[in-house]
């Protein structure tokens, strides 16, 4: 006789707390990355002339805090959509902040919802992957675009590039790749080659960059679309070369 097919089962609560504490985490890292977060919000409050009684769409809100930096900046409303359960701490957050009749937080997928407003004056998003475009939210913020923004309507960013500088670091390098060459007395190579694939997020000491840095891609978010975004009038490009110091 044939078994019954075994349930799936469901996750513990320990393990879902660990997946939110991971989750959170995420989150965590972006707002103690002092560079970026602070960027957005000099964009925000130091161009207020620019959000003054503006409707706003916050894609990919997360905690809020770009929602409360476009509030802060004079928005006359902020919509801020994410597919996440961050969505109920950041409506928490937002009403912390007293700001729960200037922000609205919707949770759904950008392409699916149906925002109150037919049309919105600005688009902020931290849609960036790694890489720049590995992993990241694009697509989603193209689509917003067409389908939301105002033609004389603002995007943030609205223009982004790709540079490249050599680095030599050998302590690192050991330490990260040649690590699985030997683990414990176990060949575990195979490991390596993936560990050489991985995108790898870290700061370098400015030591130890060897050539020059180069731009080599730039796109413009206000021309780019999802069905071509290689077309040569779109994208723009830079023959380059290193040079060793």
């Amino acid at each position: 006789k044939r078994r019954p097919p075994r349930s799936t089962p469901k996750p513990s609560s320990a393990a879902s707390d660990v997946y939110k504490r991971q989750h959170f985490g995420i989150h965590e890292d972006m707002l103690k990355d002092e560079v970026r977060t602070r960027s957005y919000m000099n964009a925000c409050l130091n161009n207020k002339d620019q959000f003054k009684g503006k409707i706003v769409l916050d894609i990919g809100c997360g905690t809020g805090i770009l929602s409360i930096f476009a509030a802060k900046a004079g928005a006359e409303h902020v919509y801020g959509i994410d597919n996440a359960e961050i969505v109920d701490f950041a409506r928490a957050i937002v009403k912390e902040n007293h700001l729960e009749d200037k922000i609205t937080i919707i949770r759904g997928k950008m392409e699916e919802i149906k925002l109150p407003v037919e049309k919105v004056d600005i688009i902020i998003s931290e849609w960036m992957g790694y890489f720049l475009l590995f992993e990241s939210m694009l697509d989603t913020v193209l689509f917003a675009r067409d389908k939301y923004l105002k033609p004389d309507g603002l995007m943030l960013p609205d223009k982004v590039c790709l540079k490249m500088v050599a680095v030599e670091d050998s302590r690192y390098k050991h330490r990260k790749f040649d690590f699985w060459d030997d683990v414990y007395g176990v060949n575990m190579k195979a490991i390596k080659k993936i560990a050489l694939s991985e995108p790898l997020v870290d700061k370098v000491d400015p030591r130890q960059i060897r050539s020059s840095m180069c731009t080599f891609l730039n796109l413009d978010l206000s021309l780019i679309h999802i069905s071509e975004p290689t077309r040569p009038e779109r994208i723009s490009y830079a023959v380059f070369c290193l040079t060793k110091k």
